[in-house]
């Protein structure tokens, strides 16, 4: 080692030095925490608690929880009751506790949600103040356009479109599509506004512009409109201003299966008889709420071997219906009722192998098949509302097109 030079030595300490440079991992950076904004609080700074109220809780309980003590607790509950009716705190709504992150985790600040887009907000920090604020919303405007596949809500999942548009759009072509007849590959094409709360929250569909839907080989379109433009009224009508609204709806039911028709002669399932079948079967689990179909009045209620518990509805001189199998009634001889009003509920008593309603319908006294009748419109479209009417539909008509064209092939 004596006879080794100095600058020898010097360079096999540099490379021995390198390598263990090398082999030492390099010191990671820790990451920044991400900066959480909510009710204009910096979660960061805080200790968050997020829960439910459940049955029993109340404002004054949810804070003795937080060991304030008796006594500071009715202070609190007496200063917020002028802005903060903490009676109507119901089971299920989401609360949010703010608290110190010391160890004493004192509670800084109480947060009550009633609905996804507003809150209250008692803040305990220096003095009690209480206010209410409202959650920043915002519609974003979109059309679709797609072909059925599955039930109506499933295809309009998967367009990570809301279900409740399926509600929607059924009410407004119940009185046009029988939707127990709707096939897969049938077109459609909806033109809507949905709710975003701050931008990203998708809170559901607020309205719907335009639609139009293939049934049986024809399109029907459906536009809404108010004649009377102070009037909170809307009826849906089709691209030459008629209106889509019949006197009665398709079916008494929504979205289930037709399991017997109106026959003269059929084998019946419980008397195992050949006999004539006036109605129209709809199978539903017990329980399913039952339509009128019509406005007009309950002429009769009550419960017969054959028929089960039954309602009968007139709805004018011409026109009548009748509902048989109910598992419950739920209206009264005399009785006003209005077009889609829930009149009862599927059942299977009497002579009925399982849970369905008949559905039976008369035309001046004689009893008819209720699928093949031409039933009336409601009110048309007064001829002075056209003009206004035909110039706010034709570019919603031309959007739909356009985007059924693009995307259907159309």
């Amino acid at each position: 080692m004596k006879n080794i030079p100095l600058i020898i030595i010097a360079f096999l300490l540099l490379i021995s030095c390198g390598k263990e440079a090398k082999q030492k991992p390099p010191a990671t950076a820790k990451k920044p925490e991400p900066v959480i904004v909510e009710f204009g609080f910096k979660f960061n700074d805080f200790n968050v608690v997020q829960d439910t109220v459940v049955s029993g809780d109340t404002f004054g309980s949810l804070l003795e929880k937080e060991n304030l003590g008796s006594l500071k607790v009715h202070e609190i509950v007496e200063k917020v009751k002028d802005s903060f009716d903490v009676r109507k705190m119901r089971a299920g709504k989401p609360y949010t506790l703010l608290r110190s992150k010391d160890p004493s985790k004192k509670l800084q600040v109480f947060v009550y949600q009633p609905d996804r887009t507003s809150y209250y907000v008692v803040d305990l920090r220096d003095s009690v103040i209480t206010y209410k604020k409202t959650k920043p919303v915002s519609l974003k405007r979109r059309t679709i356009a797609c072909a059925l596949d599955g039930s109506l809500s499933e295809t309009l999942e998967r367009q990570k479109v809301h279900a409740s548009l399926a509600t929607d759009i059924s009410k407004i072509y119940a009185w046009s599509i029988d939707f127990f007849k709707l096939q897969k590959g049938d077109r459609f094409a909806i033109t809507f506004t949905e709710r975003y709360i701050n931008d990203t929250i998708y809170d559901g569909v607020e309205n719907l512009e335009a639609s139009f839907f293939e049934y049986k080989g024809k399109i029907i379109y459906a536009f809404p409109f108010k004649q009377d433009t102070t009037s909170l009224k809307v009826d849906y009508y089709d691209e030459d201003g008629k209106v889509l609204k019949n006197m009665f709806l398709k079916a008494p039911l929504k979205f289930v299966n037709i399991t017997s028709r109106y026959a003269k002669n059929r084998f019946h399932p419980v008397q195992h008889v050949w006999k004539a079948h006036k109605g129209t079967d709809y199978a539903a689990p017990t329980g399913t709420p039952i339509m009128t179909t019509a406005s007009g009045v309950v002429e009769n209620t009550g419960y017969t071997a054959g028929n089960g518990n039954f309602v009968k509805v007139r709805h004018n001189r011409t026109y009548e219906t009748q509902y048989l199998h109910m598992s419950k009634i739920l209206v009264r001889r005399g009785q006003r009722v209005s077009q889609g009003d829930v009149i009862g509920r599927v059942g299977s008593t009497g002579l009925a192998t399982g849970p369905h309603v008949c559905y039976r319908f008369w035309v001046n006294g004689a009893q008819v098949d209720a699928l093949r009748l031409k039933l009336p419109n409601s009110e048309p479209m007064a001829v002075k509302y056209k003009p206004r009417f035909m110039k706010e539909m034709a570019p919603l008509k031309r959007e739909l097109d356009s985007v059924a064209k693009l995307k259907l092939n159309m």
